[in-house]
């Protein structure tokens, strides 16, 4: 007996009718077979997007090892220390946007790329043009030591890492003239605009394939049995320097970066796509999973991301994980909402939509573009990140006062 035609015997969530989450969209599962899974005691390293820091919050929650190479000072564990970025990521790196900031602190980690810019200083203190959300600090030395200090854990999260989840975010980035790319435009949160200098570059497909390949050589290079995971931001752009509407902005970079993606795990089997993306944006889910503004994921979607998550890579049910629930451990609902616009803020890209972080850049916006020698990695610097956070909002009053 022949087959009547190639769709006749389909599975069925290969046909749009058939698979679950169009009546119930909370059934809604569009994993078909994950390449691998990830052992509880397997140590599990996130990067990338905003959106990354909830995949970071959530597999903490749910028990499996979560790999953190820069851990917070003791006074941070208890008071505050996400608002320095320290767990936030597996390391202090803030957002990495793009696969071209991902290749290239891998390469600064090596120690094979040194940017032209070091510091931008503003009226508050220096700021590091590749972590402009990490800080500001009180002197250049303390963000010199503090960026040694940083790229030394990233060596080490390379090396112990079983697997990588790394979100892709954007395609849009500001370009120094050595080429060295900032998560965020000059000028915005520290720096000053040059356009004789810096540059916006919407990276392709092919030039996102290609960043995405060196970074995982380089990361293989030190850890080459590690496996990544990749996903893409269902979070829109905040704003598009491109001369067109920012939804067509968004739909461009979202589609560079899911082709890019899908390219990178058919040709790589320790390469995994996991479609957070399109849980978030499904039809099915009717457009429950974003925020008033359209724009923030809401707990809901990421409870559903991550219970598919947990589902196919660590063969368990999300709701059967003690702990799983973000509210759980919480003394009231006061304290998850303040945790939940913990997470939001920690965005560099929320600085696109606070006019005060521009004023205040603009002050002063003077770069420190000294070539220098690397600093010598391990110690640990006597930064701004390990003072309490009260006497850093005093000495910043003072300083204010006597400008």
């Amino acid at each position: 007996m022949t087959t009547p035609h190639p769709y006749s015997d389909i599975a069925d969530y290969r046909h749009w009718r058939r698979a679950p989450g169009v009546e119930d969209p909370a059934a809604l599962d569009p994993v078909a077979a994950p390449k691998f899974t990830i052992g509880r005691d397997e140590a599990v390293a996130t990067a990338g997007s905003c959106f990354a820091q909830h995949v970071m919050r959530h597999l903490a929650a749910s028990g499996f090892n979560t790999l953190v190479a820069e851990e917070a000072p003791a006074i941070h564990r208890t008071n505050g220390g996400a608002h320095f970025h320290y767990g936030v990521f597996s390391t202090r790196s803030g957002n990495v946007y793009t696969a071209r900031q991902l290749r290239q602190l891998f390469a600064r980690a090596a120690g094979e790329f040194v940017p032209e810019t070091n510091a931008w200083e503003t009226a508050e203190g220096f700021i590091d043009p590749f972590r402009p959300s990490v800080g500001p600090f009180l002197s250049l030395a303390e963000l010199e030591a503090d960026r040694a200090y940083h790229l030394s854990r990233v060596r080490a999260m390379m090396a112990d890492l079983s697997v990588f989840v790394f979100t892709l975010g954007l395609t849009e980035g500001w370009m120094d003239r050595d080429g060295a790319v900032f998560p965020l435009a000059p000028g915005v949160s520290g720096g000053t605009y040059d356009p004789a200098r810096h540059t916006m570059k919407n990276f392709t497909v092919d030039e996102t394939v290609a960043d995405m390949r060196a970074a995982l050589a380089a990361l293989r290079a030190v850890n080459p049995a590690a496996r990544v995971i990749l996903t893409v931001s269902p979070v829109p752009l905040m704003a598009t320097a491109e001369d067109r509407h920012v939804l067509a902005s968004t739909t461009y970079s979202k589609a560079v970066l899911r082709v890019a993606a899908q390219m990178l795990s058919d040709a790589d089997e320790r390469v995994d796509y996991f479609p957070s993306y399109e849980i978030i944006t499904a039809p099915q889910v009717r457009g429950r999973y974003y925020g008033p503004d359209a724009r923030a994921v809401t707990e809901a979607g990421v409870s559903h991301v991550m219970g598919v998550f947990l589902k196919h890579y660590g063969g368990i049910v999300a709701a059967d994980v003690p702990g799983h629930d973000p509210a759980a451990g919480v003394q009231d609902r006061t304290h998850l909402d303040k945790t939940e616009e913990i997470v939001e803020v920690l965005c560099d890209e929320e600085a696109l939509d606070a006019p005060r972080a521009s004023r205040r850049a603009q002050k002063t916006g003077r770069q420190q573009d000294d070539a220098r020698k690397p600093r010598k990695p391990e110690a640990r610097p006597a930064a701004e990140s390990t003072r309490d956070p009260r006497e850093l909002r005093r000495i910043r009053r003072e300083r204010r006062s006597k400008a």
